[in-house]
């Protein structure tokens, strides 16, 4: 038997519990432009700023960004590592994926190369 428990999720596990979300990866991928306060990356989003922040604390939990509050402005930045690990891993499937995709490529070619062969 197979217990979720959020608390015990690994780091990649977490990130892509945040990322599940659309609005979480877009406030993401504005972050990788640069730093941002909460203000303005909610302004392009139709909901009340506290259902943003919710976003914005899970972001926060599951390793992807940080904030800081300088004053009244809370100050959002994106943690480049733990995003790389998910790219990392993606980026891993990818070649395997590649990989098998390339020998099943070539194992049709060798099996029509023999069809035509065989015919001829």
């Amino acid at each position: 038997m197979v217990l979720h428990m959020e608390n015990h999720q690994s780091p990649l596990d977490a990130a892509f519990h945040a990322l599940a979300d659309p609005t979480r990866r877009a406030v993401v991928s504005r972050l990788t432009k640069g730093p941002a306060p909460v203000k303005e990356l909610a302004k392009p989003f139709d909901m009340g700023l506290p259902s943003f922040m919710k976003h914005l604390r899970v972001l926060e939990r599951d390793g992807l960004i940080s904030s800081e509050k300088i004053g009244r402005v809370r100050t959002c930045r994106v943690n480049t590592e733990r995003l790389a690990a998910a790219e990392s891993w993606l980026s891993e499937q990818r070649a395997l994926w590649q990989a098998r995709t390339d020998r099943l490529a070539d194992y049709v070619e060798t099996q029509m190369s023999r069809s035509v062969e065989d015919a001829g």
